[in-house]
């Protein structure tokens, strides 16, 4: 027995996307020039694992307060205040980033001394500062190890459909990438490593879902082989709209408790998967598509070939 919500919901749908795009296209251009703008006037709100800052090792004798561990850092003049516990017992590694204009011995000094007039009796048992994971180098390589991917995505795409259809994933990928980057960067949410886990992710979920709108493009395509090429995208989104909307609205509401309960430290990652998975599914119908519109089709593939009843195979 189906549930009576998933009984109702509707299968056929007839939205003109296309007469859309280009509307689409003057807000991406928007939201583009937004996240430029925003990258060059505010930057990225780095964290520790880029620009470093200072570690503290404690030993506290009542239970560990992690919430009033990270307030009393924060008080301190700490930002992007951490706490990792050491697992049994009452051990716990403090992290957090010296501001720029702060001098990092006196920092620490001065947090050690607000953890121990907060938590009477707490032991500390190292201080010491932390660089930054990732250097120029390490920066240049990932740009590289992303420019090759983009590439061999090309390359794929263009193999399975048309080159047309990877130059559209190509720079759909990349207006994902810079608008996740632009609202991380205008709410100046903390980018760490996580931070670039989660937009890997979002690139990797932005592809799934052009390779899924480009095969059933190619589909109807087959089908269809006088139908003009609007017409034809309109029809392969509407019947593939459904779907869309389940993946989407179960991966959003999956992350939907940690993006509101899992507090400051999750914000970042999760919200980051959240908006890539919107943005995502937006670029695909928005970004992708219109360049193919523009550019074109073949239309030399073979027929498609319908399928048999599962009993019709079988006589």
């Amino acid at each position: 027995m189906r549930w009576p919500f998933i009984r109702n919901l509707p299968t056929d749908f007839n939205f003109d996307f296309v007469r859309l795009a280009p509307f689409a296209a003057v807000l991406s251009a928007i939201l583009i020039a937004a996240s430029v703008g925003s990258f060059v006037f505010r930057g990225l709100n780095f964290g520790i694992d880029f620009v470093g800052g200072a570690q503290i090792q404690v030993q506290t004798q009542k239970p560990l307060d992690i919430g009033g561990l990270r307030r009393v850092m924060t008080e301190a003049g700490g930002e992007d205040a951490q706490v990792q516990s050491l697992g049994a017992g009452n051990g716990a590694i403090l992290r957090y980033r010296v501001p720029s204009d702060a001098d990092l011995n006196q920092s620490i000094q001065t947090v050690k001394t607000a953890l121990q007039k907060a938590f009477p009796g707490i032991e500390i048992r190292s201080a010491e500062t932390v660089g930054g994971k990732v250097s120029g180098d390490l920066a240049r390589s990932g740009a590289i190890a992303l420019s090759v991917a983009m590439l061999l995505m090309l390359l794929y795409i263009w193999f399975r459909f048309q080159l047309q259809f990877g130059l559209g994933a190509i720079v759909a990928v990349l207006h994902d990438v810079v608008l996740t980057l632009g609202v991380l960067s205008i709410a100046q949410l903390e980018v760490s490593m996580t931070s670039i886990a989660a937009l890997l992710t979002v690139i990797g979920y932005s592809m799934n879902e052009k390779v899924i709108t480009f095969d059933r493009l190619r589909e109807n395509l087959r089908k269809y082989k006088t139908t003009p090429l609007a017409e034809i995208i309109n029809r392969s989104e509407n019947e593939r709209l459904s779907r869309t909307l389940i993946t989407g609205s179960t991966a959003i509401i999956a992350l939907s408790g940690a993006l509101f309960l899992g507090g400051p430290v999750l914000l970042p990652l999760v919200f980051t998967m959240v908006f890539g998975v919107i943005i995502g599914t937006y670029s695909s119908i928005y970004v992708a598509l219109p360049i193919i519109l523009l550019w074109g089709v073949r239309r030399d593939d073979e027929d498609a070939i319908p399928l048999k009843p599962a009993d019709a195979r079988r006589r």
